[in-house]
């Protein structure tokens, strides 16, 4: 079989690779820095896809005969797999890989990691019609060499079955298979974990509930986005049935994207996200389960029917080798891949890790460092059956209703990490740069897996029964921030009650335990409390809230109103980042004039106006003509 590069050229490209992302910023060479580089090529991407997917469409005709993707290590970890994997040897011509830059080494040729490259297996009487498939959609490819029986790897220009044979001759690389995937010595890392230390505690006394919730809203964690979501379009495919943008006003509150799987049908996935890196700082371990627990709980405005049909991604990032942090990525790691995630029974496929999470400089004659905490983000997917049935915060207008909290924390209130333990600096004694507070504050965890998996099974259910009329997840900002983004993105003003959902307004507002706000109609309210009944979760539900047609935010505890918001004052916190980063970046003016249509609460919102009857068959008429279209297909870019 011929072994064949499908993609672009060698180019001095990720040389450092591996080496570079796995040392500090700032330890390594300037060179190293430079070869580390990386560029991407979306259009090669998209004609090597299009390359295998026509070989992959041909079924049992396949010609591709195993194929392997080129990343770390180029070539050099690409080509010794694929052969590996078969049991058997190559012999590799360096002369005929592509290269956009004749000055490559060979040590350079065959180690680069130039993106958008694939290395296939192709029998040797097939490599002529392979390369009329890879002709037509212009994906340049080269046969490189052919795999041996011997499980021996011989590289170097010009290295033929022939050439590969003589006596005398010396190759690059020329070294049985198992030298290369022998044994390989384990790594070992020397460490201690670090004594816990909780979050420092919050000192209420001086706290404003007023100036607390505009520092919340205005915090970056809880701003808009709108500044980043607008930046790109989100729906240049064609098949995104719901992105970021929610509602009549296009607000980026979306909690998970959904897009179709084809142009016919309503079938699709959904992805949601989570993180929580800020918890990391007091406790690595539930850091990690939140983040697994808040990417399920984005995930469940999807209509997806089985917790066991979700695969989660998990991206790890920490500062390996630093003081403590190498034992805090093993619990967390712990925490998730060999306990929470088993539990649930959800699986982990696919992931990516980070290890090099400090930097370190020199300025005024001394040495600086900074190191971020370790971090996990969790992407989670699943099929749709109809990504129209997704459920979004905005809320319905169309009869009485009332907004419940269904909180996993089963009443626990843990503020360590919380967006308002963050953004209050002013309450530290004036020792270092976190809130320096009086008492230790807890940071919440995911206690009790099973209750994740009934929280899931709840709100599939009360979607499915037409219960659920607006949904949104609690994260950042607590409970506080997501009725406040239901507000934003529908146009209407609230009425919050305290009553028996919790003593202290900044505990009960603020806290960020895992859980979801949920909008129910008052003549459901019977229907859906015996179904948080039926699926144990009474005692993590309560009735918090009331939409009104006023443009306020009000707090209310004993039939006393605690404090009172208009709701432009909160909108304009809440905005005030996005804003400020986009007068930096785009037109200042255009920016003031998107704050002042965004924030105007009696604004239309968007209406569709449409020009045809969507119900009229418009195909019909014209295929009974007999008429057959001319289609033309573009391959270029």
């Amino acid at each position: 079989d011929a072994v064949i590069v499908l993609g672009g050229p060698a180019m001095l490209i990720g040389l450092g690779g591996g080496a570079a992302s796995s040392v500090a910023s700032g330890e390594s060479h300037e060179e190293l820095d430079f070869a580390s580089v990386q560029r991407d090529n979306p259009e090669m991407e998209r004609r090597c896809q299009e390359v295998i997917d026509r070989c992959v469409a041909r079924g049992e005709d396949n010609p591709i005969a195993t194929a392997h993707d080129v990343g770390a290590g180029g070539l050099s970890n690409a080509i010794p797999e694929l052969l590996h994997d078969s049991g058997l040897g190559g012999i590799i011509d360096l002369a005929k890989v592509p290269s956009d830059d004749p000055s490559l080494s060979p040590m350079q040729l065959w180690c680069n990691e130039s993106q958008e490259r694939y290395v296939l297996g192709v029998p040797a009487d097939r490599v002529a019609e392979f390369a009329a498939i890879c002709e037509r959609e212009r994906c340049p490819f080269a046969a490189v060499g052919f795999a041996t029986a011997e499980e021996r790897l011989v590289v170097g220009y010009g290295a033929t079955r022939e050439t590969a044979r003589e006596a005398g001759r010396e190759w690059p690389i020329d070294l049985p298979m198992d030298v290369l995937f022998g044994k390989a010595p384990k790594m070992h890392r020397d460490t201690r974990r670090p004594t816990a230390a909780p979050w420092p505690a919050l000192r209420w006394e001086g706290l404003e509930l007023r100036d607390a919730a505009l520092r919340v809203m205005a915090h970056p964690s809880v701003a808009s986005k709108n500044f980043l979501v607008t930046i790109g379009d989100r729906s240049v495919g064609g098949l995104t049935a719901r992105d970021q943008m929610i509602g009549p006003w296009q607000l980026p509150l979306g909690g998970c994207l959904t897009p179709r799987s084809g142009s016919a049908g309503s079938a699709g996935e959904a992805r949601g996200t989570g993180e929580r890196p800020p918890l990391a700082l007091t406790d690595a371990a539930a850091a990690a389960r939140m983040a697994v627990g808040e990417a399920i709980t984005n995930l469940c405005a999807a209509p997806v029917d089985s917790l066991n049909r979700v695969k989660l991604s998990a991206n790890w990032m920490a500062a390996a080798g630093h003081d403590g942090e190498d034992a805090r990525l093993f619990d967390a790691v712990k925490a998730v891949g060999l306990e929470l995630c088993p539990e649930l029974d959800l699986s982990i496929p696919v992931g990516k890790d980070s290890l090099s999470m400090q930097a370190q400089w020199h300025a005024d004659g001394k040495a600086h460092k900074s190191v971020s905490p370790v971090s996990l983000i969790v992407s989670a997917f699943a099929p749709v059956v109809d990504v129209r049935a997704q459920v979004t915060p905005l809320l319905s207008r169309e009869d009485e209703s009332e907004l419940w909290l269904i909180g996993l924390g089963a009443g626990k209130q843990r503020l360590g990490g919380s967006v308002l333990a963050q953004c209050h600096p002013d309450a530290a004694d004036g020792q270092g740069s976190l809130p320096a507070f009086s008492g230790p504050l807890g940071v919440p965890d995911l206690d009790n897996p099973q209750r994740l998996r009934d929280f899931f099974e709840l709100i599939r259910d009360a979607r499915e029964a037409g219960l659920v009329r607006a949904y949104h997840d609690r994260s950042d900002g607590g409970a506080f921030a997501a009725l406040c983004e239901m507000a934003f993105c529908s146009r209407v003003g609230l009425d919050i009650t305290l009553d028996g959902w919790g003593d202290d307004p900044f505990r009960t507002l603020f806290n960020e335990e895992l859980g979801a706000i949920v909008q129910v109609s008052l003549e459901d309210r019977a229907e859906f409390a015996d179904l948080v009944a039926r699926h144990g979760l009474i005692d993590c539900a309560q009735r918090i809230a009331r939409p009104t047609t006023a443009p306020a935010i009000r707090v209310r505890d004993d039939g006393q109103t605690l404090v009172e918001w208009r709701w432009d004052e909160l909108f304009d916190a809440w905005w005030s980042t996005s804003h400020a980063i986009q007068k930096l970046r785009d037109n200042p003016e255009g920016a003031d004039e998107e704050r002042t249509v965004a924030r105007d609460f009696n604004a239309p919102g968007l209406k569709p106006k449409l020009t045809f009857d969507p119900a009229d068959d418009v195909a019909a008429p014209f295929i009974n003509t007999g008429v057959r279209p001319k289609v033309a297909i573009l391959r270029e870019q």
